[in-house]
């Protein structure tokens, strides 16, 4: 497995910014545990830190990186590592959902009623679907894929018109009854 130096990178100020918002007398200084968001308004604004970061990352390495005559693992896949370090370090558990694209990897498919309903309300135009329940808040927030994105992500299309993807985003929530 190759290191990116960018995956590194934003993994790094994906821990950071992580931290935003913890009561940091809770929060182990070896940055090995993040405490769990004290309301559902800050798990909201993590999970849309997390989503921006995500989605400007993808954009990035889309158009610094990813070059046809010389293809890589696609840039969606490589941030994979990331999600799997976020969830080991964090129990912050994110994934790719197919919203409007092929399906590529049936790992991306809705799975439970939570993946299903944030599928319909991203098709509808929906900035966020979230939920929360049993200590965890669960986030879906739209990817947009322009026509660059599309020879890969929607193989027999019609047309170029910018499609959605989704990314979910679930993560621990203390909030006090």
């Amino acid at each position: 497995m190759r290191s990116n130096p960018l995956i590194i990178l934003f993994g790094v100020l994906l821990a950071t910014m992580l931290t935003l918002g913890a009561d940091e007398r809770r929060v182990e200084r070896d940055t090995k545990t993040i405490a769990p968001a004290n309301s559902v308004a800050q798990a909201r604004a993590r999970a849309m830190l997390l989503h921006e970061s995500m989605r400007g990352t993808l954009q990035v390495v889309h158009r610094d990186f990813f070059d046809e005559d010389d293809a890589h693992e696609i840039p969606s896949a490589s941030l994979e590592e990331v999600f799997d370090e976020l969830a080991k370090m964090y129990d912050v558990d994110l994934k790719w959902l197919i919203v409007e694209t092929d399906l590529i990897n049936v790992d991306h498919q809705a799975e439970g009623e939570f993946e299903k309903s944030a599928v319909i309300a991203l098709k509808k135009g929906d900035k966020r679907y979230e939920a929360w329940e049993k200590g965890r808040y669960r986030f879906a927030g739209p990817i947009r894929l322009g026509a660059q994105c599309l020879k890969c992500h929607v193989k027999h299309r019609k047309s170029t018109e910018p499609r959605t993807a989704g990314l979910l985003i679930s993560m621990p929530l203390n909030v006090k009854q």
